[in-house]
């Protein structure tokens, strides 16, 4: 497999969208870590149904996954008011 070819596979599988928010280099981290956060719990939500994951064990992952999420958000010091506007 050529390396264009490999990129397109990564970006077929691997999809980041552009930040529309306000932008601080602090928002835009989260932003790319809740991306990876969406992108992993889809991944586990799908094993889950096809019975490569159980539901207990499918479950136990993301709440892992949301706790690094939510350790990130306080990490970066973002401030809650900036996260309603």
């Amino acid at each position: 497999m050529d390396d264009y070819e490999q990129r397109g596979k990564n970006n077929f599988l691997y999809v980041r969208y552009q930040y529309h928010g306000k932008f601080t280099p602090q928002n835009f981290l989260f932003n790319a870590n809740l991306q990876e956060f969406s992108q992993r719990v889809s991944y586990l939500c799908n094993l889950q149904t096809l019975g490569k994951l159980s539901s207990q064990e499918c479950y136990e992952q993301i709440e892992s996954l949301w706790q690094k999420l939510t350790q990130s958000f306080e990490a970066l010091g973002i401030d809650q008011k900036d996260v309603n506007e």
